[in-house]
C-alpha cells in the first residue's frame, strides 16, 4: 500500500441535493399527470389572463398569466396538467437559487441542505400542486436574497442590476414582494455591514422601476384597480373604528407551524430570537428580512383577516437562518423536520389523485370538494347552450364564470359577465360584460332559482353531483338583452 497517496476528493455536496430535489420534482410531475383535482376558480382566471395578454389584471399584477401562456404555447395544451406544471418547476428552481444563496452564509454542505429543506416544505408541496401567484414570485424572492448578499460583500453594478430586475419581476408576480425592500430597509438602517453600496443601490431601485413602470401606467389607465382591490383584501383600511381580532392572529401564528412544518417554525422562533445578540452582522439581517413580514401579517389578522401564505415570502429567509444552525448544532432536530415534511411531499400529491373518492365519514362529503364539480357543470351547461341553439352564455357567478371560459374555448359559445354599471366586482364583470350591442338570446346560469330578468320559467334545472357547487341549485333560463336595457 502507498503511503501518502492522495485522498479521493470528496464530492460536491450540491449535487445530492440537486438529485434530492431532482427526484421529488420528478415525483410532483409523475402525480400531477395522474390528479384528479380540477381547477380552482383563481387558478381558472390565471389562464384566462394568459389568454388575454395585458400589463395588469383585476385582482393580480400580470406575470403569472404571461407565464401560463408560454406554456400554453410550449405545449399547444390547455389541460390541467399544463396550467399547474409551472407551480412545480417554479418551487424546484426556487430551491436550487436558496442553494447558491445559502452559500453566501454558510459551507457547502449546510447550504445544500437549505435547498432540500426548501423543497419539502408543507407550503411547498401544496404550492406544487396548485398554480399560484406566490409559486411564481418565490424563485424572483430568493434570486434578490443571493444577489443583495453578494453585493454587501463587494460592490457589482451588474448584480446591482439583476437585483432589481429580480425584484421587479417579483413585483410583476405578487406585489408580497415589496417586503424584500421593507427587510432589506430595516436591516440597512440597523446593520452597516448589510448596506450595499449606493450606486448599487440605485442602479437596482432604476431596474425595479423601469420593470414595474408599465404595470404602474397599467393601475393608472384602469382605475388603480389591481391596488384597490389589494387595498380591499385588507379591509380594515374601510371600516371605522378598530375592530380587533386576536383569534384570527393566533390562528395565523399556529398556521406557520403549518407552512413551514412544526420543527423548522419552531426553531425559527427560537433562533431568531437569539440571532439579534450574535455578533456577525449575516443572521440579524435574515431576522429582518423575515420577521417583520410575519409581524405585520399578524397584525392585518389582528386588525381584520389573514391567509397562511400571506407571509411566505418570510420562509426564504428564515432558511437560510434555520437550517445552518441546526445542521451544525441539533441536526437530529433537523433530520425530525425534514422527515415530517417530508411525509406531507410524499402524500399531498398522492391525495390529489384521490379528489373525486376520499369523503368524510361524517356526511359523506368529498375531501377536496372544492376541487370537484366544475368541468361536469361547464360540459351540461355548454351542452345545454347547443341544445337552445345560442351562442352565449352569461353569468353573474365568479366561479361558473372562470370555468365555463376555460371549457368553452374554441367551441364557437361566448361567455359573458352580467355588466355593471357600478365598480365591477371581479375580472370577468370588468373585461367581460355581456355587449350592450349584442342581439338576439343567451343563455343565463345562475347557482338559484333567480332569474336575471321577469320572463319564462328556466329552460334546465339540476343539482350538480359532490363536488364545490353542491348543495346548490343550478338554473338556466333563456334570455334575450332586454334583460338589461341601462347597458343599451
Amino acid at each position: 500500500m502507498l503511503k501518502n497517496a492522495p485522498r479521493a476528493k470528496a464530492p460536491d455536496p450540491l449535487w445530492t441535493g440537486v438529485a434530492v430535489i431532482a427526484a421529488i420534482t420528478l415525483y410532483r410531475v409523475v402525480m400531477l399527470g395522474f390528479s384528479s383535482a380540477e381547477l380552482f376558480v383563481d387558478e381558472s382566471q390565471y389562464w384566462q389572463w394568459g389568454q388575454e395578454l395585458d400589463w395588469g389584471y383585476y385582482s393580480k399584477p400580470p406575470l403569472i398569466g404571461w407565464v401560463l401562456r408560454a406554456f400554453n404555447e410550449l405545449s399547444g395544451s390547455d389541460s390541467t396538467f399544463w396550467v399547474r406544471l409551472p407551480g412545480v418547476l417554479f418551487q424546484a428552481t426556487t430551491a436550487l437559487i436558496l442553494i447558491g444563496a445559502a452559500r453566501e452564509v454558510t459551507d457547502r454542505r449546510a447550504a445544500t441542505m437549505v435547498g432540500v429543506a426548501y423543497v419539502t416544505l408543507p407550503v411547498v408541496a401544496v404550492g406544487a400542486l396548485l398554480i399560484s401567484t406566490d409559486s411564481i414570485l418565490l424563485p424572483f424572492f430568493a434570486g434578490a436574497l443571493w444577489l443583495y448578499l453578494t453585493l454587501a460583500r463587494s460592490p457589482s453594478a451588474p448584480r446591482a442590476l439583476a437585483l432589481g430586475l429580480c425584484l421587479g419581476l417579483g413585483m410583476l408576480a405578487k406585489y408580497a414582494a415589496i417586503y424584500f425592500v421593507i427587510g432589506a430597509g430595516i436591516g440597512a438602517a440597523l446593520l452597516p455591514p448589510a448596506r450595499i453600496a449606493w450606486r448599487d443601490a440605485a442602479l437596482a431601485a432604476l431596474a425595479f422601476l423601469l420593470v414595474i413602470a408599465p404595470n404602474l401606467v397599467w393601475n393608472l389607465q384602469n382605475d388603480l384597480t389591481t391596488l384597490s382591490h389589494t387595498a380591499d383584501n385588507v379591509d380594515w383600511v374601510r371600516r371605522p373604528g378598530v375592530h380587533l381580532n386576536p383569534q384570527g392572529a393566533v390562528e395565523f401564528l399556529l398556521a406557520q407551524f403549518m407552512v413551514m412544518g412544526p420543527v423548522l417554525f419552531g426553531a425559527y422562533l427560537l433562533i431568531a430570537a437569539r440571532s439579534l445578540a450574535r455578533p456577525d452582522w449575516q443572521p440579524r439581517w435574515l431576522v429582518w428580512m423575515s420577521a417583520p413580514t410575519l409581524v405585520l401579517v399578524t397584525g392585518q389578522a389582528l386588525l381584520s383577516k389573514a391567509y397562511a401564505n400571506w407571509a411566505v415570502t418570510a420562509v426564504a429567509a428564515a432558511l437560510l437562518l434555520v437550517v445552518p444552525v441546526l445542521w451544525h448544532r441539533a441536526r437530529m432536530w433537523l433530520w425530525a423536520g425534514l422527515a415530517l415534511n417530508l411525509a406531507a411531499t410524499a402524500f399531498l400529491p398522492f391525495a390529489a389523485t384521490q379528489a373525486t373518492n376520499w369523503t368524510r365519514a361524517s356526511d359523506g362529503r368529498l375531501l377536496m370538494r372544492r376541487y370537484v364539480g366544475q368541468q361536469a357543470m361547464s360540459a351540461r351547461i355548454l351542452e345545454e347552450a347547443r341544445k337552445q341553439g345560442v351562442s352565449a352564455v352569461v353569468s353573474g357567478n365568479r366561479h361558473l364564470l372562470a370555468d365555463l371560459f376555460h371549457a368553452a374555448k374554441g367551441s364557437g359559445i361566448h361567455i359573458y359577465a352580467v355588466p355593471m354599471p357600478e365598480h365591477p366586482p371581479h375580472f370577468y364583470a370588468q373585461k367581460h360584460p355581456y355587449p350592450a350591442d349584442r342581439r338576439g338570446s343567451f343563455l343565463f346560469a345562475t347557482l338559484g332559482d333567480t332569474p336575471p330578468c321577469p320572463g319564462a320559467p328556466p329552460v334546465a334545472t339540476w343539482k350538480p353531483g359532490p363536488g364545490i357547487f353542491a348543495p346548490n341549485t343550478l338554473s338556466l333560463f333563456l334570455r334575450d338583452t332586454t334583460c338589461w336595457p341601462a347597458a343599451d
